[in-house]
């Protein structure tokens, strides 16, 4: 069960997702400093490869936004990562419940038992 594709996959998604949060903070933590490039990261498109060959781990990968830059040469849009900071949360939950429900049914089960 704890090496199943799904928990795997799901062990990869919260890594992935745990990431993105560092990234997003890090990012905003630097929106202000000149010549600063926001960093993304990436393993939603890696991972639904990697479960459909019957794996469902993977990597996630750190690359630098392309996004234009302002006059200072920094490339932060507040707006952006504060977008991407809600999505990331709202993942992270779904996925932590979903990783938390097999462990529920079976501490059910050795109590009714």
């Amino acid at each position: 069960m704890l090496d199943s594709v799904s928990s795997l996959a799901l062990r990869s998604a919260l890594d992935g997702l745990a990431l993105r949060q560092r990234v997003t903070a890090n990012n905003i933590a630097n929106v202000n400093t000149p010549g600063f490039h926001a960093q993304r990261v990436d393993f939603e498109d890696a991972l639904a490869r990697s479960v459909s060959m019957g794996n469902g781990s993977v990597q996630a990968t750190t690359d630098t936004s392309l996004e234009p830059t302002r006059l200072n040469g920094s490339n932060v849009n507040l707006d952006t990562e504060t977008l991407s900071n809600i999505d990331t949360v709202l993942r992270f939950q779904f996925a932590a419940r979903a990783v938390e429900g097999p462990f529920t049914s079976i501490r059910t089960a050795l109590r009714t038992s």
